[in-house]
């Protein structure tokens, strides 16, 4: 089956667990997909085509719209691959839910964190600073940078002020606390990355 569905963020909360203790919640919605091919590779990886979303034909181009107009299918707003594992492989229009998650304790969440823009070293990495009093003007500029006479330049990998933000995370083991199947909702334990009505990619946890 496959590793996992995407879904939309719809923001934190607070739940009580059964012992009592307040919990932090991010909520999801999950998108039901419908499964538009199997792939299968020289080297035994298998993707799994899915499509997302519903969507009115005239917001789609006449290839896509055809894909679906081929196997018979809603027109659908996303296609993405993703991978499968195990013998058992979902069929061609196949429908696949929050049921996927069901038994699953932990899982990882694949999204794009929030941009900050450009921001300074202390901002970005956590850079101690410089002196803050006795006439120090140097309080957040980045200073030396490392080597002098050799190697004589900057190494590769060097921390340094930029963009800030804007890229691709990935959160792991995160507990599942509740899924209700009748909203399409999955509760997690902990924050995720993105912004609210952002989408992620939620999938089984690969280290749990």
């Amino acid at each position: 089956m496959i590793e996992g569905l995407f879904g939309r963020k719809l923001g934190m909360t607070q739940i009580f667990e059964e012992d009592g203790r307040l919990v932090p919640v991010t909520v999801i919605e999950i998108y039901p997909a419908v499964v538009l091919g199997v792939k299968e590779f020289p080297s035994g990886k298998k993707n799994v085509q899915i499509a997302f979303v519903d969507v009115k034909e005239n917001k789609l181009t006449k290839p896509v719209l055809g894909i679906f107009k081929k196997l018979e299918i809603p027109p659908k707003r996303y296609i993405r691959e993703v991978l499968a594992k195990g013998e058992e492989l979902p069929s061609v229009g196949q429908e696949i839910g929050i049921e996927l998650f069901e038994g699953v304790a932990k899982v990882d969440v694949v999204g794009k964190s929030k941009g900050r823009g450009f921001a300074g070293g202390m901002k970005r990495w956590g850079w101690s600073g410089g002196p803050a009093t006795h006439g120090s003007m140097s309080h957040r500029v980045i200073g030396s940078l490392g080597p002098g006479t050799f190697p004589g330049r900057v190494i590769k990998g060097r921390h340094l002020p930029g963009h800030m933000g804007n890229a691709r995370v990935t959160v792991q083991n995160l507990k599942v606390v509740r899924i209700d199947k009748d909203n399409n909702v999955l509760v997690i334990k902990g924050s995720v990355p993105g912004h609210i009505k952002s989408m992620v990619f939620v999938r089984k946890a690969k280290k749990s």
